[in-house]
């Protein structure tokens, strides 16, 4: 990268940080922190939550897809497309009445609802260690991303990437810190149109005329890479096991839900999203990752793409396209770092008897909530060496223990708060095991299917043998406001 590159770069990432501070000097609430004060836009909800799903840890790991195994990678985001579309017409209308009603802030709150305090809490638990590693996740792609592009220098005894993990990892704690869900937002809008612009006009002619075009790239990578459905049905089973059913449960999600003014505008947003993420990233992602493998063969995969940014594009567009691509980073790391922080402020402490009703206390408490969760990611990001192996794994633990519960809450009339409980806790930990272990699932199936069996096993007969703890009245209102 020449100067003028790393002058439109170090622009970018001030800019950022003053989105963060416009924000700060706006926010007036704790809803106007975690909730956008309830009225952003189906444009801007779509955006980001595009972004924050697809982000820089997908953008980073579909290029070392593209890198691996060709365009058959693009069905990782296919899913993104299945869960999206599905969200939006099954659970958006009901969560959106229930919000209506009960001006609900986080996931929590809507098991609170339906089920208890008790399963709230442990569902809090869980959502804000998952995000605490999606954070995490997204960080190291940064790191990834900047080590490959943008430094090639570190202090005395300290690695490059480590170098980066602390660099990246502080402007985005820094304007998340400052300008809570409404900066997460509009920066998100901002930087999925940069990313969006930098591959389609950029990187992507650029790059494909460095390979000698169509015709190069099919003559210098195996033709494999070319088919679709060069993917076994088992590695497409994991993926959809594990990454669909984040749309039920992901706090980010129900932020945004929240965030929105109607259920129209957020059913629009939802669909909006669902096209971004496939197939205009799902392809434009595997497509770079591919030319990267012709360009720097024998490589670490999820290096190929930064190691293109930096050494293929022409001078000023490469600090337009890494930009674009750190945008991606950052607009999943700072929705993740809120969320986290949500479920801590808004669903432990404010449930707990040391609970604040003094609004600018209780802004500062979100603010250095989610500075804590930052620097937990930062630390937490130093010991993973793959993105996409950090992300999937944060991903299996949420699904694991929240997925059967929710989706018992939404559709099943018989379930229980001690069936969601203990559903919880028995799949969360058998995932946990499965993850810390480091053993091989059986069947290879992934971690998370056999904690979403474990935890359907418990959940489904507590509920039976539970079903009279549900109080009669309670049980009709919840039933008129989930119809």
């Amino acid at each position: 990268m020449t100067f003028l590159d790393y002058a439109i770069f170090g622009t970018y990432m001030l800019g950022l940080v003053g989105v963060g501070w416009w924000f700060h000097k706006k926010n007036e609430s704790a809803e106007d922190y975690f909730v956008g004060g309830r009225a952003i836009s189906p444009g801007h909800v779509g955006l980001s939550v595009a972004a924050t799903d697809v982000g820089g840890g997908f953008s980073i790991g579909l290029g070392g897809l593209g890198y691996a195994m060709g365009l058959s990678g693009n069905w990782l985001l296919f899913t993104g497309l299945v869960g999206a579309w599905t969200t939006a017409v099954l659970v958006i209308p009901r969560i959106k009445r229930l919000d209506a009603e009960h001006g609900m802030m986080t996931y929590p709150d809507f098991l609170r609802f339906r089920y208890d305090g008790r399963v709230a809490l442990v569902a809090a638990v869980i959502s804000a260690l998952g995000y605490l590693g999606f954070t995490a996740g997204q960080i190291l792609a940064g790191a990834k991303l900047m080590s490959g592009s943008v430094i090639h220098w570190a202090p005395p005894g300290m690695t490059e990437i480590t170098f980066a993990t602390l660099i990246i990892g502080g402007v985005i704690v820094a304007y998340t810190v400052l300008g809570g869900l409404k900066a997460v937002i509009y920066t998100d809008t901002i930087q999925w149109i940069v990313l969006m612009m930098g591959l389609v006009f950029f990187a992507i002619p650029f790059t494909l005329a460095k390979v000698g075009g169509l015709h190069g790239l099919r003559a210098a990578l195996p033709a494999s890479y070319f088919s679709l459905f060069h993917v076994s049905p088992l590695t497409l089973v994991n993926w959809f096991i594990t990454i669909a059913p984040i749309w039920l449960v992901a706090m980010t999600l129900y932020q945004r839900m929240y965030a929105s003014p109607t259920t129209k505008d957020a059913q629009k947003a939802w669909f909006i999203a669902g096209l971004f993420e496939w197939p205009a990233m799902a392809f434009a992602g595997v497509g770079l990752g591919m030319m990267s493998r012709v360009l720097f063969p024998g490589i670490d995969a999820e290096l190929g793409v930064p190691r293109l940014l930096a050494h293929v594009l022409p001078v000023g567009v490469t600090g337009i396209v890494v930009a674009s691509y750190f945008s991606a980073i950052m607009s999943t790391a700072d929705s993740c770092m809120i969320a986290s922080s949500g479920n801590v402020v808004s669903d432990i402490m404010q449930r707990s008897p040391w609970a604040m009703k003094d609004t600018p206390r209780l802004v500062r408490a979100s603010q250095v909530a989610t500075l804590v969760v930052g620097l937990a990611a930062i630390l937490i990001a130093s010991q993973f060496t793959m993105v996409l192996d950090a992300i999937l794994k944060a991903y299996a633990f949420l699904v694991a223990g929240l997925f059967v519960p929710t989706l018992g809450a939404y559709f099943w009339r018989q379930s229980t708060s001690s069936g969601a409980f203990w559903g919880m806790i028995c799949g969360g930990s058998t995932t946990l095991v499965l993850l810390i272990s480091g053993a091989a699932p059986p069947l290879g199936l992934d971690p998370s299917f056999w904690g979403i069996l474990a935890s359907a096993l418990v959940f489904v007969p507590v509920s039976i043998l539970t079903s009279e703890e549900t109080d009669t009245a309670t049980e009709t209102e919840e039933e008129a406001s989930l119809a």
